[in-house]
């Protein structure tokens, strides 16, 4: 026999703690806005947002991203168990909250940073951007041309009907027979998405375009050791002080886009609509040197502190020579641009490197561009939270 009391196991400082009193202060109400259950009625009762978001958070943040494993962890953990208390919480339900919310995520992640402001912690003077890419669950082998999905296709057609033949078999249960047809309309509605892909990207002129039967959003890219695997590239916009102190993700975009390049503006788009304001500076590396970005920089008053690539350090009689690339190339062969920019790695990679090494990001275990636009939201909060949420509770 144990007595405890549950609030006595967990330290006063706790991170756990920080996070539940931070969610306790952000307004949650876009969570529940199409529920149809109300207290009082009947319906299928509502998991606490609060409960489960601070669940997430803080899974997140100590380098855990499978929904399994944190609904084994509160049964066996002593801060899992003081977020969820008497509740039982399954991974489907987990898994559920964590990638159907994502306007919701979205406008929570623009509500922390507005927070942020309003405290003065924090400044656009200065942002970094980089992307990085993270690997899928799907496998090389997933990845087809149109003949071979269109033999895939008629496969899933006669597994359906099989399994369809299947529905009066006495000696399976009703729980058998349902999981067996969703898994056959699974199979079928993902061979009928990468098709609908392979014949898009035909339609841009790709040459023998391929397509994953288990992500068709996926694409091949090449990854940070050099190989080439499925993946999405996640950007980051980050923003802080090159003489140190923390570092706030101020701007999440996620694209099956293998480069970088032309992916200032969207970031900047985003920036504005997310704090109102636009950063003074904007640093990125070579990869993001698109002169269309270039100019939009200068448009909007940023100063791009991007290296001009090797390959047009010593421009063409083709190319462009418009005042803002003209300013461009002039800005980045001084000393001070230089200087400034040497902030760049510290303030964009050190975010990149926690998102795969402590949140639990290294691989995503979730499918589609929406899906993994909410890991990348949530790891975003995490990591700005982890870096802010003392100050902001001060």
């Amino acid at each position: 026999m144990l007595f405890e009391i549950p609030d006595d196991t967990l330290a006063e400082d706790h991170r756990a703690r920080l996070f539940w009193r931070v969610v306790e202060t952000l307004d949650l109400s876009a969570f529940t806005a199409g529920a149809k259950a109300v207290e009082g009625h009947q319906g299928r009762p509502l998991a606490s947002v609060h409960m489960l978001l601070t669940l997430w958070l803080y899974a997140i943040s100590i380098g855990v991203g499978s929904a399994r494993q944190i609904a084994r962890l509160t049964r066996d953990d002593v801060a899992f168990r003081w977020i969820v208390g008497d509740q039982k919480i399954s991974h489907d339900r987990l898994s559920e909250f964590r990638v159907g919310h994502r306007e919701a995520l979205d406008r929570l992640f623009t509500d922390i940073l507005a927070a942020l402001l309003q405290h003065g912690l924090l400044s656009l003077d200065v942002v970094a951007q980089d992307g990085t890419r993270v690997r899928t669950s799907a496998s090389a082998p997933s990845f087809r041309r149109e003949a071979s999905l269109e033999q895939c296709r008629e496969q899933a057609a006669l597994h359906l009907k099989a399994v369809m033949a299947e529905q009066d078999d006495p000696e399976a249960t009703e729980a058998e027979k349902r999981a067996r047809l969703a898994a056959a309309l699974d199979y079928q509605r993902r061979v009928d998405e990468a098709l609908a892909t392979v014949r898009m990207l035909s339609e841009s002129g790709k040459e023998e375009p391929r397509a994953s039967t288990t992500d068709a959003e996926a694409r091949v890219m090449k990854m940070a050791d050099g190989g080439y695997r499925p993946g999405y590239n996640i950007q980051m916009a980050t923003a802080g002080s090159p003489l140190g102190g923390p570092r706030t993700i101020v701007a999440v975009a996620v694209t099956n886009l293998g480069s970088d390049m032309g992916s200032v503006t969207p970031m900047l788009d985003q920036i504005e609509q997310r704090t109102g304001l636009r950063p003074a500076k904007l640093l990125a590396d070579a990869n993001h040197a698109s002169h269309a970005c270039i100019r939009v920089c200068a448009e909007r008053g940023v100063e791009a502190l991007i290296p001009v690539p090797k390959r047009s350090q010593q421009p063409g009689p083709n190319a462009d020579h418009d005042d803002a690339v003209t300013a461009w190339r002039a800005r980045m062969a001084t000393e001070e641009a230089k200087t400034d920019y040497r902030a760049r790695a510290s303030l964009c990679e050190l975010p990149n490197a926690h998102l795969k090494r402590h949140c639990g990001v290294a691989q995503i275990l979730v499918r589609g561009l929406d899906k993994v636009t909410c890991v990348a939201l949530l790891s975003g909060m995490a990591i700005n939270l982890v870096q802010n949420a003392a100050r902001l509770l001060a």
